[in-house]
């Protein structure tokens, strides 16, 4: 019988096979769920796409979960104050937990496990916040029955080591579409009314996230972002996270998220009329300023390369960056030479293109020796 080290082994050569297959997020998490499902001994779970700058939930692919409970678990997510909820997680300096670790064994304390976790027959939930080089990539949540009892060491060790591949496969996932929106001319949208063809449009959701009515647009996009565990709400992860939170801190929330076809979009909702009871979601296409916080994330640049990309995408010259950041003139060009690197690109002007998802049709780049 395999040891915990052979069986870790395992799973990340088995995360790295899967991450070089160039899958959609979807299909990674299909994947994954699968894969992990022996090692972690879990019995249900569900993975969270989220917007890479504020960890809102934008999508939703589950396996083993009643679709009847999905509000209920938004809602205890968005609303509650429980210790396990995805935002205390990060709070608390952890990216893993468990409910019963959480409330040292006593997991009744635990208003998700009463009202949740307990009436679905499982014993414990274990929580991941898959969070890597300044982005936030994904959340996951692996529910285990009560005959297995709570989840032990091995099992948290395991789920410690496989946040850094599967952050980095997503991570990848994230790459791969702000590439396709800058090389591919029909998924340009800085400019709405432009060639992309997709207008603002708006639709009316009440403050627990069901959706009232909607404009002929944003019930297309609802359709196309279909998910078989909302149906309960009828709108996407996407939608329901925006309005809860809007309705939740009575003013705007957003939140980017992009299609399966690689169209990214900014979320916008306002509560109407200032009382929360109904809230009104804005979809637009995503422009270069939405857009380029995310590249920068998804081309792994470090913390202060991260800063000297912003001052060079606003245009400021090496010697005002040095000045900005309170380094030499040297270094800035260090970090800039590893900047396009990094990237791929030759100079300053195929930067901007490649981090704001512009256009670029002259764009060829010598093959990588």
């Amino acid at each position: 019988m395999a040891n915990r080290r052979d069986i870790e082994r395992e799973v990340l050569g088995a995360i790295a096979e899967l991450s070089a297959g160039r899958l959609s997020t979807g299909e990674l998490f299909r994947g994954l769920h699968t894969l992990l499902a022996g090692p972690l001994g879990f019995d249900g779970g569900c993975w969270h796409g989220t917007d890479p700058l504020t960890g809102f939930p934008t999508s939703t692919v589950a396996e083993g979960l009643d679709p009847g409970r999905f509000e209920q678990a938004v809602h205890l997510e968005m609303f509650g104050d429980d210790s396990t909820n995805f935002a205390a997680i990060r709070a608390a300096g952890l990216r893993v937990q468990t409910v019963d670790r959480a409330t040292d064994g006593r997991p009744e304390t635990s208003v998700r496990y009463r009202e949740l976790l307990r009436p679905s027959g499982y014993s414990d939930e274990l929580r991941i916040n898959f969070d890597l080089g300044g982005g936030r990539w994904a959340s996951a949540a692996f529910m285990r029955e009560h005959p297995r009892g709570p989840y032990g060491p091995a099992e948290l060790r395991l789920a410690e080591r496989i946040i850094a591949p599967i952050g980095a496969a997503l991570r990848g996932a994230h790459l791969r579409t702000l590439r396709r929106a800058r090389t591919d001319p029909c998924l340009q949208s800085a400019d709405p009314s432009g060639p992309a063809g997709h207008p603002p449009t708006v639709a009316i959701l009440d403050a627990q996230g069901r959706l009232r009515s909607a404009d002929a647009g944003a019930r297309e996009l609802i359709r196309r972002l279909a998910e078989p565990i909302s149906h309960v709400c009828a709108v996407p992860t996407c939608f329901l996270t925006v309005a809860c939170r809007a309705a939740q801190e009575t003013g705007t929330s957003e939140v980017r998220m992009c299609t399966p076809d690689g169209q990214w979009f900014a979320l916008n909702a306002s509560p109407l009329d200032g009382g929360g009871d109904e809230v009104a979601v804005v979809i637009s296409p995503a422009t270069p300023l939405h857009r380029l916080p995310v590249a920068i994330l998804a081309h792994g640049l470090s913390p202060r390369e991260r800063q000297v990309a912003l001052h060079a995408v606003r245009g400021s010259s090496t010697k005002d960056i040095a000045a900005l950041l309170h380094l030499t003139v040297p270094t800035i060009q260090q970090h800039v030479t590893a900047i396009l690197h990094k990237t791929g690109v030759r100079n300053r002007r195929e930067l901007v293109a490649v981090l704001t998802a512009e256009h670029l049709p002259t764009l060829a780049l010598p093959p990588k020796t």
